[in-house]
Formats: C-alpha cells, sequence, structure tokens
C-alpha cells in the first residue's frame, strides 16, 4: 500500500489522505482514494499485462468517456487525469434507482444516439473487455458490422479453437446477406458500446451515469441489444428510449442479430460455454 501511496503522490501532486479497495470489474483493479478533501476513482490494469497495453487500454477509456460526454446527454465521470498506468476519475456516489432514473437512462441513451458520429467507426481503435477492437471507417455499417465486428472474433475464436468448422460455415453464410438483415439505413449513432447493467450506475441524487465505454459510431439498436442480452434493464428504459427515439420497423428480430458480437466477445474472453448461444443466433439468420 506504500508503494501505491507513492505512486498516487507522484500522479495526483499531493499525497493520498485515503485509499480505499473498490471491488467490481472483470479486468481491472480500482480505488476510491481521497486527496485534499475531494473522492476520486483510480483505475488501472493487471500487472501481467505489457505496460503498453495497459497505457492504451486506459486512454482508449479516457478518450470515450471524453467522446460520449461531448453532447451532454447523460452524466459521464469527469476524467481528471490519465497516465501510462492509472487513469483518474470523479468519484461517483452511488444511489438507489428509482423508476425516474430509468426513464431518465433511456431518455438520456436515446439523447446521446441522437447526437450521432461522424462515421461508422471512430478514429481510433479502443478495446471491449480484454479484446482490442477495430474502428476503421467503412462506408455502410453493413460493411462495419461484417469486417470491423464479426469477422475478427469470428476468426479469433476459430484460431483458439472455440467455433467448429460447421458454425463457421454458418457465420459466412450470414455474412453474405447481411446487408439485408441489418435493417434500414439510419446515420451512426454515438455508442456506448458495451452497455451491460454493470456499466451504469445511478449517482446518489438518482441520476444515471454511463461507465467503462468502448466506444464507436454505430447503429444504435446494437446498444439496446446488448442491454437485454444479460438483463438488468427494466422496461421503462426501453419505453423511455422510445418515446424520445423510436426503432425502425423490424427492430425486434434484429435484437438476436447484434447480440452476435457480444456474444463472440464472450465466447473469446470465457470459453465455449458460449458457444451454444452463439450458434442459435447463427441458426436463427441462415
Amino acid at each position: 500500500m506504500h508503494a501505491l501511496r507513492e505512486k498516487l503522490t507522484a500522479l495526483l501532486g499531493e499525497p493520498p489522505q485515503r485509499v480505499q479497495v473498490v471491488r467490481g470489474g472483470d479486468v481491472g483493479r480500482s480505488w476510491r482514494v481521497q486527496v485534499a478533501g475531494q473522492d476520486l476513482f483510480v483505475k488501472t490494469y493487471a500487472e501481467n499485462e505489457a505496460s503498453e497495453g495497459v497505457a492504451r487500454r486506459l486512454a482508449a477509456e479516457a478518450r470515450g468517456l471524453a467522446w460520449l460526454a461531448e453532447p451532454e446527454a447523460i452524466r459521464l465521470p469527469e476524467v481528471r487525469a490519465v497516465s501510462e498506468s492509472w487513469l483518474v476519475l470523479e468519484w461517483i456516489e452511488p444511489g438507489p434507482a428509482s423508476a425516474a432514473t430509468e426513464e431518465a437512462l433511456g431518455r438520456g441513451l436515446a439523447a446521446l444516439h441522437r447526437a450521432g458520429a461522424a462515421r461508422f467507426g471512430l478514429e481510433t481503435g479502443n478495446f471491449i473487455g480484454r479484446l482490442p477492437q477495430s474502428n476503421q471507417a467503412s462506408e455502410s455499417w453493413a460493411d462495419f458490422y461484417a469486417t470491423r465486428r464479426l469477422q475478427p472474433l469470428l476468426a479469433r475464436a476459430r484460431a483458439r479453437g472455440l467455433l467448429s468448422s460447421a458454425l463457421e460455415r454458418l457465420a459466412w453464410q450470414l455474412l453474405a446477406v447481411l446487408p439485408q438483415r441489418v435493417g434500414p439505413a439510419e446515420p451512426p449513432a454515438r455508442l456506448h458500446g458495451d452497455l451491460w447493467a454493470g456499466n451504469w450506475i445511478c449517482a446518489a441524487n438518482g441520476s444515471p451515469v454511463l461507465i467503462d465505454p468502448a466506444v464507436y459510431g454505430g447503429h444504435r439498436e446494437i446498444d439496446l441489444a446488448m442491454m437485454r442480452l444479460f438483463g438488468g434493464f427494466g422496461e421503462r428504459v426501453f419505453a423511455a428510449y422510445a418515446e424520445l427515439h423510436p426503432l425502425a420497423a423490424g427492430c425486434e428480430e434484429r435484437v438476436p442479430l447484434y447480440q452476435l458480437y457480444p456474444l463472440l466477445v464472450h465466447l473469446n474472453l470465457f470459453g465455449v460455454s458460449y458457444a451454444g448461444q452463439v450458434e442459435r443466433v447463427l441458426r436463427a439468420y441462415t
């Protein structure tokens, strides 16, 4: 703990008055740190990772939070400092969520999506969990979803023996018809990119706050599909979203299609226990 305090002093310019371990998160370590009477959230990644990789991930997260905060559509924690080893954010004191919180989350996410993005993609790559995520721009959403999202993770899973040759054939059949499956054309939305129930919190004043993004410009239905994949979001959230930013016809039928990407992420991160869900989606669309 003494070494940690020394590192934080060098980063923040003042010695921390209190350092408290914060639990939560799959791939990082975090602390609540009090400096000059102010509480901060300090985060890093596993020590066994290459330092260059840690620096890239922390920088990408800081950029993503700032990018989502630009339109002032929904609250994001303010970035206070970022270094090669640490990300320092404002501390968000949590509180109980209410019906009003859920409705504010739905409206805020709708406003964030409507704020838009310059392209399908982003100026720089980033990460989803521990996996690199290419954001090289594409002219169409179908091309971006195929070449920047599905194909890299299908190839990674196949190389690791997590995807059978039969499922790989089904995947290529889906990719061949993807332009007809992705829904009506829409401009790129400003996406959180990793929006499961663990990546938002309710602040003490009842307002929703988004955290841990994997941002890019893409189709808004992919954020909403991931929200439905593992649960944790009430129907008030989706109703409030639809009231402000109605979805295109057929959106319900596209939910599994847009859950395929996070399922492939989980297949690559956590193993073959997710292969059955991937197979069900592929068979539903081929």
